[in-house]
């Protein structure tokens, strides 16, 4: 009997174990996250040996039962299991859970020390049951200003894609569901906070958000709780607890603890530190240890005289330790966040490991330090900390513990690189590397920041460094933000080039403007030529022109021919022709750059271009020169061709680094153009299968509309329309949530939504999707459609064409419910072109059908131009086919068109071919009505 595991299952195991249950080959495995099959060999015995499974079939059983060890990727980080009773507060908890019951914002506030996380946590653990999405604790302390969404997305375990802010992955999964989000610590961050906790507000209705804070964050529909200090009767409880905690052997003095307790106000957290030290002294030894420094606060007793009662028992116990102990502890304060021991043998000064742990473990043992011992790491709270710094300032001690925690920052980023492999996965050795960079980036942050923006090869080796973990993390705009910081402080105009070439790679892939990655490149190009690099100067201006051309990467298409001309021949002056990549990147840039203009790569010059980058061995530059190629073969109409080139484009994937930046626009143009030729080749099961890996993949999936929305089209084309349709109010929901950006590629999948309900006779949802199709090439309202004839909205959009989705959707359509009164306009738009469009087949041999069916004069015509077009396109060709049929009456022209939808899986086209024919009306009826489609005419 296998359950779930004992030991840890790693997030690439959990992926292998994802795809057992699917019931995929270790080949198949290897081939779908582009790793060997010896790797996933290792994975699967890891497997079998933590979830103690006896055979692979077990684990292939174990993976459909528990989808939850599927889900480790996205783990999301709970609440903070307590260590120690929670003593007294029951008002207070009672007040939290009515408030998060009704209000989806409170707010515990309150002095520092007295308690809110506590209570905070304890209500969000008390809450579990009413939040089934998740309750999720992100700790704000260490977070610095700006970063408040990378906490959050952290602890929600979501990650910046291609296609997706940050910001927009976080709300899309508070957005799914019932959440409670416990943002701990917020009086450091007020305004980040309050404008992240806005937006959640705002987009995420299922999602409740639980504060702490010293202040409110003064937002609208707020319920603000104080938190006070304990009354005396649960004081002196919480100090007999901890007291006893520390020494089973104390024995209580009442009277004493009481007194004790009234002098501290009630402040939990200086009770504890307290109770900490009656191990030695017993309360009444404390009461008179601490009469003295207590009397001077006498009189006010303000929020700001108890938190100054709590300073005074920090500095008390801070005043008892021996000297060594008291410098680690001051220099344990330059970290924002968990560290770990060697973090604190290098801000320690001393050198020895052992000596630090031995005074680490006294100052936890004063409750001075807290130690994490899951996560073998210590950290001071945040009232603790403030006071440490003004120790360390008042000797003096703060820059130079600055610049240790420096080194140790730019050392420790170093050593998670090496923990990164060469095709971007983590080494398991050790643990996984993103649990311990989150435990740092903070810390890393924070030490960059730190150094001003002149060349320093530290902070530079620092910068490059977090720049690389942020990108492999998936932070994709940070990644390029330290790039920029790296090449601010390189130290030769060289590195600075490096950097800044780098930092476009970034921009490429992320949600950066495309006049940002061009004009990073032409930053690269210059300081690589202020430093002598003419060949970095060259490779770099190829490559803008070259990506300019070829479209897949966000290079801005304002920039004139004229311009890309003059690069390319400053590039071509530049470089050594002799060095093979320079060769190679400037024979890329020369191929497409043709006849100045955009139409394509030169025949002869992209084969050129391949040949040279295969002389390189580089899996990036031969992609590109296989694009070359294979976009020829496209343009030319030789689909299969073109087909059998992205395959080969497929296989270097397996051999790119996913960590490095530079592969990142080549991965995202393969899938781009694997999808692209498969529905241009009408192949829907080849387009099902790159849509499906892109929404898997880690780089362009896991996006609330983008990878979602990519399987639509191929759903309605197969004729699942249930599932196809639940999915595009996914995608709108998500799109409404995101703010409605501008992006034209959603205009095909809404198109086909249109599509579905069309078929199914729904006239007013059609016409509802129809209309979203402007929204979204328009969402300023700048677009509308305009009427039409017979009740069928005309698809032109004020401002320019219709895209060829929507065309087809009205084309196919009008053929179904044979509504020919539109037919003419309807085939006149399906006739006119889409260049370089992925549905321009599909509205041609549509239009060709509906001009036969509404015997148009040119109907003959219409269909031979079609056939013409369509000699590689699978759904075309058998769309064409049942079209002859209806012109002709052949009975070979009618049965070739089942056999060519049943070849690419088309359901519902198959189910209308068969209506025709007599001997097999009674199958296809019985099909549409499984697809939930009304049989015409009936």
């Amino acid at each position: 009997m296998t359950g779930l595991p004992t030991e840890k299952v790693s997030s690439r195991e959990a992926e292998v174990l994802r795809l057992l249950g699917a019931r995929l080959s270790n080949a198949e495995i290897a081939a779908e996250l582009f790793i060997s099959v010896r790797t996933v060999e290792s994975h699967v015995s890891a497997l079998l040996r933590k979830t103690g499974a006896t055979d692979r079939r077990a684990l292939t059983v174990l993976a459909s039962q528990q989808q939850a060890l599927a889900a480790q990727a996205g783990r999301t980080t709970g609440p903070p299991v307590p260590r120690t009773s929670f003593v007294g507060r029951e008002p207070e908890a009672v007040a939290v859970r009515g408030a998060l019951a009704d209000t989806r914002l409170v707010t515990l506030t309150g002095t520092g020390g007295v308690g809110k996380t506590r209570l905070a946590v304890q209500s969000a653990l008390a809450s579990q049951p009413d939040f089934p999405a998740g309750v999720v604790f992100v700790d704000l302390v260490p977070v610095r200003d700006g970063f408040v969404a990378q906490a959050v997305a952290t602890a929600l375990g979501v990650a910046q894609t291609s296609q997706q802010p940050l910001v927009e992955a976080v709300l899309a999964r508070l957005g799914d569901g019932r959440w409670l989000l416990v943002l701990d610590n917020c009086e450091h961050l007020l305004d980040g906070a309050a404008g992240f906790v806005e937006l959640v507000l705002t987009a995420c209705p299922g999602t409740t958000v639980l504060a702490t804070s010293r202040e409110r964050l003064s937002l609208t529909g707020e319920r603000v709780l104080p938190v006070p200090p304990l009354p005396p009767a649960d004081a002196p409880k919480l100090f007999r607890d901890r007291a006893l905690a520390a020494d089973p052997g104390f024995l209580d003095d009442p009277p004493a603890v009481a007194e004790l307790c009234a002098r501290l106000d009630g402040v939990p957290l200086a009770i504890e530190l307290a109770a900490a030290r009656g191990v030695s002294l017993g309360a009444a030894g404390l009461l008179t240890a601490l009469d003295d420094q207590l009397r001077l606060l006498a009189g006010s007793r303000s929020s700001d005289e108890r938190h100054r009662s709590l300073r005074t028992v920090i500095g008390w116990s801070y005043d008892l330790l021996e000297p060594a102990e008291q410098a680690l502890f001051r220099r344990l304060a330059v970290f924002a966040g968990r560290f770990d021991l060697a973090a604190a043998v290098a801000v320690s000064g001393t050198g020895g490991q052992a000596d630090v742990v031995d005074l680490l473990g006294r100052l936890v043992d004063k409750s001075l330090v807290v130690h994490e011992r899951t996560a073998r790491r210590w950290r001071l709270l945040a009232v603790v900390r403030a006071f440490a710094r003004e120790q360390s300032d008042r000797h003096g001690e703060r820059a130079e513990t600055a610049e240790r925690r420096r080194g140790w920052a730019a050392d420790a980023a170093a050593d998670l690189e090496v923990r990164l492999d060469g095709v971007g996965q983590s080494v398991q050795v050790g643990g996984d590397w993103r649990d311990d960079f989150d435990a740092v980036v903070d810390d890393l942050r924070a030490a960059l920041a730190e150094t001003p923006p002149v060349p320093d090869p530290l902070a530079h080796r620092l910068a490059r460094s977090l720049g690389h973990l942020a990108y492999a993390r998936r932070f994709l705009t940070d990644a390029l933000d330290y790039y920029r910081q790296a090449a601010e402080r390189a130290p030769s105009d060289v590195e600075a080039a490096r950097d800044l070439r780098t930092a476009s790679d970034c921009a490429h892939v992320g949600t950066a403007s495309g006049v940002d990655a061009a004009e990073l490149l032409l930053a690269s190009a210059e300081r690589a030529r202020a430093g002598g690099d003419r060949n970095g100067e060259a490779v770099t201006l190829a490559r803008l022109v070259e990506l300019a051309n070829r479209g897949c990467g966000r290079i801005p298409a304002q920039i004139s021919e004229q311009r890309l001309r003059g690069l390319l021949d400053a590039a071509e002056t530049a470089g050594d022709w002799a060095q093979p990549a320079v060769a190679a990147a400037l024979r890329l840039a020369g191929a497409w750059q043709t006849a100045g203009q955009r139409a394509g790569p030169d025949p002869s010059l992209a084969e050129a271009a391949l040949a040279a980058a295969r002389v390189t061995g580089d899996p990036v530059l031969i992609s590109a020169g296989l694009d070359a190629v294979g976009a020829v073969a496209a343009l030319a109409g030789r689909l299969r061709e073109a087909q059998r080139i992205v395959i080969e484009r497929f296989d270097l994937l397996a051999v790119m680094d996913r960590n490095d930046p530079r592969t990142a626009s080549e991965i995202e143009d393969t899938f781009n153009v694997a999808a692209t030729n498969a529905y241009r080749a009408g192949d829907l099961p080849g387009a099902r299968l790159v849509v499906e890996r892109v929404a898997g993949d880690e780089l362009l999936g896991r996006h609330s509309y983008f990878s979602t929305s990519g399987r639509i089209p191929v759903l309605m084309l197969a004729g699942e329309f249930d599932e196809a349709l639940a999915l595009a109010e996914r995608v709108w929901a998500g799109w409404q949530r995101a703010g409605r950006p501008p992006v034209g590629w959603l205009a095909a999948p809404i198109a086909f939504t249109a599509f579905g309900h069309g078929l199914r006779g729904d006239q007013g949802r059609f016409l509802l999707w129809r209309h979203r199709v402007t929204e979204v090439l328009s969402p300023d309202g700048a677009g509308v459609l305009g009427p039409g004839a017979a009740g069928v909205v005309d698809p032109g959009l004020v401002g320019g064409p219709a895209p060829a989705s929507i065309v087809f959707a009205d084309a196919r359509v009008a053929v179904h419910r044979a509504d020919l009164a539109g037919a003419a306009g309807l085939v006149e738009r399906a006739s006119a072109g889409f260049p370089g469009g992925r549905f321009e087949l599909y509205a041609r041999a549509a239009g060709a059908e509906l001009a036969v069916l509404a015997d148009l004069p040119d109907a003959d015509e219409r269909l031979a131009a079609a056939v013409d077009c369509a000699a590689e396109h699978d759904w075309a060709t058998a769309c064409l086919s049942r079209a002859r049929w209806r012109r002709t009456g052949d009975p070979a022209a009618l049965a070739a068109a089942v056999v060519g939808f049943e070849k690419i899986s088309a359901r519902f086209e198959r189910a209308c071919t068969l209506l025709l024919d007599p001997e097999r009306a009674a199958e296809g009826r019985a099909e549409l009505a499984t697809l939930g489609v009304p049989v015409p005419g009936a």
